[in-house]
C-alpha cells in the first residue's frame, strides 16, 4: 500500500531493458547520437510541430532552466501559491534566473484563478522600478492538487499572459497523467492553448531518470543550449535520457502507464467515497487523491504498511474538518495494484 509519491515506483521494464539495449558499444556524446536525434524527432511529431528539446535530469532543473530562459532584470514569475516551484524546489528557480521572484497566485484545489492572476501582474507596473516587472506565468498541469486546467482554463490563463505579453511556461511533472484524462493532443493541451515553454515529466511515469525541456518556438533555443551546459545539465552520455524517451513512446507506453496510474486513482477516491468514516477532500482529476481521514484511522492504516503523506490544510477546506481529522494525499503510480488499493479501502 505504498502511496507516497509516484517518485516511489522503480522503472517500467521496457525503460529498463532499453537501457539494456543502449549500453554497450559507442555512440557520440553531449546529445549528438542517433538515438537522440531519434527521440528529438519523436517530440516534434507527438506534438505537431517542430520543437526545441532539451534533456535534463530532474522536474526542478526542467522549470528552472525555462524561466531563467525568459529571465530579466527585476523579473517575476506568476504562479500557483501550491506550486511546486514555489515550496518545493529550494529557490532553484530564483537560483538559476540569478535573482528573479516567485509572485504566488491563489485558486481554489492548485488551480491559478484567473482574476486573481490578473490582479498581481498589475501589482507590478513595468514602468515602476523600484517594485521589478513581470517576466513570466507559470502553471502546472496536473496540479499539486491533483486537479487539471480544461483547454479553456488554459486559454483564460493565457489570454492573460499573452496580454502582458509574458511567455507561458507548464510544468508538466505528471503531463501524460492530465493528457489521458482530459482525452486530447499533447497540441491540444500546449502551444494550441498559448503554452511557450513545457517541462515535460517521465520519471514520475515510469521512467529511471527522464526529463525534457521542449520549447515551441525553436528560434529562442540557442541562448537555452548555454543554459544547461552552465547548469550541469548537459549530460555526456545523454542516449541513456535518450533511450528512455524512446522506450516510453514506443507503442504509446507512456499513455497506457499514465491511464492506469489515473485508474487506481479512481478506484482508490470510488471506495473512499463509499466508506462511512472517510471522505474525499475533493475529487481528483488524475493520480493524486486527497482524503479526509479520522487521525486515528490514519495511524492504523499507517501500522498496516500503509505509506502516504499528511498535508496542509487550505484555508477553504480548513472549517470542513473536524479536530480529530486531517487531510492526506495519496498517489497512484503504473506500478500500484489494485489488491492494494482495496486493503487500504477496506482498512479505512
Amino acid at each position: 500500500m505504498i502511496f507516497s509519491s509516484d517518485n516511489w515506483a522503480g522503472a517500467h521494464p521496457a525503460i529498463a531493458e532499453s537501457l539494456v539495449a543502449h549500453a554497450g558499444g559507442y555512440a557520440p556524446a553531449y546529445g549528438t547520437s542517433e538515438l537522440d536525434r531519434k527521440v528529438e524527432k519523436k517530440f516534434s511529431e507527438i506534438f505537431e510541430k517542430d520543437v526545441a528539446v532539451f534533456f535534463v535530469g530532474t522536474g526542478t532543473a526542467a522549470n528552472s532552466l525555462a524561466l531563467s530562459s525568459v529571465n530579466r532584470a527585476g523579473g517575476v514569475v506568476f504562479c500557483h501559491r501550491d506550486a511546486h516551484v514555489n515550496v518545493d524546489e529550494c529557490g532553484a528557480p530564483e537560483f538559476f534566473s540569478h535573482g528573479a521572484r516567485l509572485c504566488p497566485v491563489d485558486g481554489i484545489n492548485g488551480k491559478m484563478d484567473v482574476s486573481g492572476l490578473e490582479a498581481e501582474i498589475r501589482r507590478f507596473p513595468p514602468e515602476f522600478i523600484h517594485g521589478g516587472r513581470p517576466m513570466a506565468v507559470t502553471i502546472t498541469q496536473a496540479t499539486e492538487s491533483g486537479t487539471i486546467y480544461s483547454p479553456a482554463e488554459i486559454d483564460a490563463i493565457a489570454a492573460v499572459a499573452k496580454s502582458h505579453k509574458l511567455p507561458l511556461h507548464m510544468d508538466g511533472a505528471r503531463f501524460a497523467n492530465a493528457l489521458v484524462s482530459l482525452g486530447t493532443t499533447p497540441a491540444e493541451m500546449t502551444w494550441k492553448r498559448g503554452i511557450d515553454l513545457l517541462s515535460f515529466g517521465g520519471t514520475k511515469n515510469g521512467c529511471w531518470c527522464a526529463e525534457a525541456l521542449v520549447l515551441f518556438d525553436p528560434s529562442k533555443a540557442q541562448e537555452l543550449q548555454f543554459l544547461r551546459k552552465r547548469a550541469a545539465q548537459l549530460f555526456s552520455k545523454s542516449r541513456f535520457i535518450a533511450a528512455q524517451f524512446d522506450a516510453y513512446f514506443s507503442g504509446d507506453l507512456w499513455l497506457n502507464l499514465a491511464r492506469h496510474a489515473n485508474s487506481m486513482a479512481a478506484r482508490l477516491a470510488d471506495g473512499i467515497s463509499a466508506s462511512a468514516r472517510s471522505r474525499l477532500a475533493w475529487s481528483p482529476d488524475a493520480n493524486e487523491v486527497f482524503v479526509i481521514l479520522k487521525q486515528d484511522v490514519a495511524s492504523k492504516l499507517q501500522q498496516q504498511g500503509a505509506v502516504f503523506y499528511d498535508w496542509h490544510v487550505p484555508d477553504h477546506l480548513a472549517a470542513t474538518l473536524d479536530g480529530d481529522e486531517g487531510l492526506y494525499r495519496l498517489v497512484t503510480s503504473f506500478a500500484t495494484r489494485s489488491e492494494d488499493v482495496d486493503r487500504f479501502v477496506e482498512a479505512c
